[in-house]
């Protein structure tokens, strides 16, 4: 049995969190859990990212930079 499980992308997150797509790619790029989709650097250019953050990455996320 595979449990379905929601990703969100860096603009649906930048939107929720109301920060730059380039902020949360920072954020989220070192997370555990965070899927990266693009491709490796290549000499001479920018590296292409497309980043798929799971609902629970992001709720843990949440919670640990929650100010109590």
């Amino acid at each position: 049995m595979m449990l379905e499980q929601e990703f969100f992308t860096v603009g649906e997150v930048a939107k929720m969190l109301k920060v730059s797509g380039d902020t949360v790619r920072r954020r989220f790029e070192n997370e555990p859990g965070v899927i990266d989709l693009g491709v490796p650097t290549r000499r001479y250019k920018r590296r292409y990212r497309v980043l798929r953050i799971p609902a629970a990455v992001l709720n843990r996320f949440l919670h640990k930079k929650r100010v109590a």
